[in-house]
């Protein structure tokens, strides 16, 4: 990875520490827009989203993470948490249920 990213990420986790979620947001874009495989950005995108009050915006960054790691339990978990706050209950119970296969030692496919 590039680390001019990896400082973009942690200068975004810092700005979150600050109560700067906007400012965050924009610099975790930026990681994905560089870093378009950038796991731990999606998710981190989706959770300042999903605080920001920005709910399809965080669902959409909680799917590109799912995707990038299908097996991750809290990507699952948090796309269910994305989908609660967008009030997609179907949504939610079926992400949160990946994230209990997952929990149990399964794995799930997309």
């Amino acid at each position: 990875m590039d680390p001019a990213v990896a400082e973009l990420f942690d200068d975004a986790t810092g700005d979150i520490a600050l109560g700067d979620l906007e400012g965050a947001a924009a610099k975790y874009r930026e990681c994905v827009r560089r870093e378009p495989e950038y796991f731990d950005a999606w998710h981190a995108l989706g959770m300042v989203l999903m605080k920001s009050g920005h709910y399809p915006e965080a669902i959409e960054a909680g799917l590109k993470a799912v995707a990038l790691r299908p097996n991750d339990q809290l990507a699952w978990s948090s796309l269910s948490i994305f989908y609660v706050r967008n009030n997609q209950i179907k949504e939610a119970e079926a992400a949160g249920g990946k994230a209990r296969i997952i929990s149990w030692g399964g794995k799930v496919q997309i």
